[in-house]
């Protein structure tokens, strides 16, 4: 039984960069062959472009009664650990200077907000799993996460930077 499922995709800008990178070859051909090899050049280039975002862009996150899926890797229910619900500071430090080269990690470049599920079973090496989610909060009550929201985190950062300026 799926609890939670979350298909990642490119956004359109990057569907339109595809696009517009094939047809700027096949303009180039033009202006140097025929119209024939500028076409033929424009709809290879095109698709090929179009194929490789579908491939890096597509990506399905799945919790199910067998434990979390992130494309065809499976961390299974034994193996989940801890659940952290990042946004944008939070999860650009685990890509960055917070981050365990060891980690497990499923990013997408589109978004800026994810989870972090820690890994307990003594013999994998990985610390951790970083997932990209476009629904961090649902992914992480789906695998069990009952903490504070990430948004309450903030508030209360908010309130403690405020509480430090007044000061």
């Amino acid at each position: 039984m799926t609890t939670y499922n979350e298909r990642l995709t490119a956004p359109i800008s990057w569907w339109l960069s595809a696009l517009a990178f094939g047809l700027v070859w096949g303009w180039i051909l033009l202006v140097a062959t025929t119209w024939t090899i500028a076409i033929v050049t424009a709809l290879i280039v095109s698709s090929l472009c179009l194929y490789g975002v579908w491939r890096f862009g597509s990506l399905r996150l799945s919790v199910d009664g067998s434990g979390l899926r992130a494309g065809s890797a499976l961390l299974d229910d034994k193996s989940l650990g801890d659940v952290e619900i990042l946004h944008r500071a939070e999860y650009r430090a685990r890509l960055g200077v917070g981050a365990d080269a060891r980690a497990y990690l499923v990013t997408r470049p589109y978004l800026d907000r994810g989870v972090l599920v820690h890994v307990n079973d003594s013999g994998d090496p990985t610390p951790y799993w970083l997932l990209s989610s476009r629904r961090p909060e649902a992914l992480a009550a789906a695998l069990g996460h009952t903490g504070p929201t990430a948004a309450s985190d903030i508030g209360e950062e908010a309130t403690h930077v405020e509480e430090v300026q007044e000061g």
